[in-house]
Formats: structure tokens, C-alpha cells, sequence
């Protein structure tokens, strides 16, 4: 039976990890950050979202 190496053009995210950012560097690009969930609007109107 032969061995089949599986290969692609990306890097593996294991051994060449994204480089580190700094926090406003981040925020310069992707903006501030956004919650998971939607508030709901009852949420909103009671000013907890």
C-alpha cells in the first residue's frame, strides 16, 4: 500500500502560525470588536446591548 501526502499551496497553520499583532494594529484594521450575538431589540431599548 503507498503513503499519500496530502500538499497545498497555504502553509500548515501548525507550523507557520499567522504573525503576532498588536492590539491597535488590529483594532486600525478589522475596527472595534463585535459581539457574537446580536442584541435583541428589548436589549436594545433597555440599553443593555
Amino acid at each position: 500500500m503507498s503513503s499519500r501526502y496530502y500538499t497545498s499551496s497555504r502553509g500548515d497553520t501548525w507550523t507557520n502560525p499567522r504573525p503576532w499583532s498588536d492590539a491597535s494594529l488590529r483594532y486600525a484594521t478589522y475596527g472595534k470588536v463585535q459581539p457574537m450575538q446580536e442584541p435583541t431589540w428589548l436589549e436594545r431599548l433597555l440599553g443593555r446591548g
